[in-house]
């Protein structure tokens, strides 16, 4: 039987819109300014406000447009180039860190960090919740888990703000064999939107980190950027590890 080459979808509206407004983003608006409003914009372009939503939504994910509460839809700078892997590797809190701990508790890991971290699911760990800023702009978050074993000793007792400079210490001591990573996608949780100034749901990119010592994971890095603003780049080594989808995770 011979096959047939199926027919070319059509354009959706929005898209062609999308390629107008990002044209007109170009020529027309400056870095900062505020859009007009949806009524304008719709009347301007000649198109329905639930396209015209469709295009700026797309447009927002793309980064080129940033939306912000209280201030409206504004035109959005060049993606930031946030370097992953540095040129010193080294332990978190080591002289080239470039994150700043805000807190340190002791709670269980989740569930996808302890299998990771090869602890219990009920087992506590040292979280330590951190920023990474770019001038006056916050790119990142980030939760370090570190199990007990890791740094052992440490006394329950302390404030988090010196517990944290001990856990973070002691891993100084240690030897660091490795720090594997990857990338993926995902949707910003309630807290790590506040920090970000986004919206919950919001794309970003998802860094982990696995901090391997004595043959084993020492300590686990979530590191989450915002997908609209943030180019991630990362060192000359040209390796990229691939791994295929489980669609067995999905059911």
């Amino acid at each position: 039987m011979a096959r047939t080459r199926p027919a070319a979808a059509q354009e959706p509206k929005y898209w062609h819109l999308k390629t107008v407004l990002n044209d007109a983003l170009e020529t027309d608006f400056a870095v900062g300014e505020v859009l007009p409003n949806e009524r304008e914009l719709a009347a301007r372009f000649g198109v329905a406000r639930a396209t015209l939503r469709q295009a700026l939504d797309q447009l927002e994910l793309e980064g080129r447009l940033q939306r912000r509460r209280g201030v409206g839809t504004t035109v959005a700078g060049p993606r930031v180039g946030v370097p992953v892997a540095r040129q010193h590797h080294g332990w978190p809190g080591s002289a080239h860190d470039s994150w700043r701990t805000t807190d340190c508790a002791e709670e269980p890991a989740p569930p996808a960090v302890a299998t990771m971290l090869a602890v219990p699911a009920n087992e506590t760990v040292y979280t330590l919740r951190r920023l990474r800023m770019m001038g006056e702009q916050t790119v990142g978050t980030e939760e370090l888990y570190i199990p007990r074993r890791t740094v052992p000793g440490i006394s329950g007792f302390l404030a988090a703000g010196g517990r944290a400079r001990v856990v973070l210490r002691e891993l100084q001591g240690l030897r660091l064999q490795g720090e594997p990573r990857s990338v993926e996608l995902g949707v910003a949780g309630a807290e790590d939107a506040r920090q970000l100034d986004r919206l919950p749901g919001s794309p970003v990119l998802v860094v982990t980190t696995r901090y391997v010592s004595e043959e084993r994971v020492a300590a686990v890095a979530i590191s989450t950027y915002r997908a609209d603003t943030c180019r991630l780049t990362f060192d000359g080594s040209g390796e990229v590890e691939v791994t295929p989808y489980d669609t067995r995770q999905a059911s």
